[in-house]
């Protein structure tokens, strides 16, 4: 395995060459993310041709060694990127890809795992809190190792409607969504602030009376957010390019070993009193995966929206069979 600390020798495994592997790989070119990348899929023409397209621009990006194999040259991988399985479809829900792609998974990480057992896994499939927690349960594999893209990207999108209402930058709005990444996820407004001041303040102080008509609705934004992916898969049939600047962010952050706080789909063990499910809290990711957690406090409203999603979340376990 090369240095988890060095993106330039670096290896990244993709598995699945579909839309969001393929830009996955893409992006991972683009930003220099790392310097080799093995795309792998069943339809063995699909995962070349996707990285012939990619290696023919090389000589316009960074020097990256592209290229597709087998299961077995995932071998010395520093990061294995799951996108196997079905993608959603228009009107279907992340839940309902459910037992298929667990099937899915059962069948291909064993082996996986025993190949690169020191690897750290960013599981993008979907539903991916399930199949995060399906992961575990059919590998020897350590919750720090295996980590969901989970609300990552539902919380930039927050961040960029929040973004949108107020006229600022996302970098100026610091909010996350919690919870499954899907219909049942949450937002902790407490945790929300704007340009350094908790979201009331900076209505009440720089943008003008928090409750002037239009000017602000948390249930919209909810709406908005949980509603976003699907937006897109009505318009262009699927998502994959905000997929992949989320996926490319996880993994630059492993593998610079930068220690920041993601929201992230990881097993969860007694925080907020919530057991034996995968969902989405902040995590301080680095070189060795999910290095701690962090548990900021919940209003008691946030944190039966919290507990609500963990149990919709283990009523799909319960009817899995893993």
């Amino acid at each position: 395995m090369s240095d988890i600390n060095n993106p330039n020798g670096s290896k990244i495994t993709i598995l699945g060459a579909g839309n969001v592997g393929a830009t996955v790989a893409y992006t991972f070119t683009v930003a220099g993310t790392c310097s080799d990348i093995v795309l792998v899929d069943i339809n063995d023409d699909k995962a070349e041709g996707e990285a012939m397209d990619i290696r023919q621009g090389i000589s316009f990006a960074h020097n990256v060694d592209i290229k597709s194999g087998t299961y077995e040259d995932a071998a010395g991988s520093d990061i294995i990127v799951v996108t196997l399985g079905l993608a959603r479809k228009p009107g279907q829900t992340r839940l309902d890809l459910a037992q298929a792609n667990v099937n899915i998974i059962k069948e291909v990480m064993p082996n996986i795992a025993k190949i690169a057992p020191d690897a750290i896994y960013v599981v993008v499939s979907n539903p991916v809190d399930i199949l995060t927690y399906a992961i575990l349960q059919c590998t020897d594999l350590s919750p720090n190792q295996v980590i969901g893209s989970g609300t990552i990207l539902d919380t930039s999108r927050l961040r960029s409607t929040l973004a949108e209402h107020v006229g600022l930058s996302p970098q100026s709005c610091h909010a996350y969504v919690f919870g499954e990444h899907g219909d049942s996820s949450m937002i902790p407004w407490s945790l929300t602030n704007i340009g350094g001041m908790v979201m009331s303040d900076y209505f009440k102080f720089i943008s003008g009376d928090e409750d002037e008509p239009g000017k602000f609705d948390n249930a919209d934004i909810v709406e908005q957010v949980r509603k976003a992916g699907a937006e897109v898969i009505k318009r262009k049939g699927a998502t994959f390019y905000a997929i992949a600047l989320s996926v490319n962010k996880i993994c630059d952050t492993i593998l610079r070993d930068s220690h920041s706080i993601l929201t992230v789909s990881t097993l969860t063990k007694g925080r907020y009193g919530i057991d034996d499910v995968c969902l989405s809290l902040p995590c301080v990711v680095g070189g060795h995966g999910i290095e701690r957690e962090i548990t900021p406090p919940l209003t008691p409203d946030e944190l039966k929206q919290l507990r609500g999603s963990a149990d919709a979340l283990r009523e799909v376990i319960s009817s899995i069979q893993f």
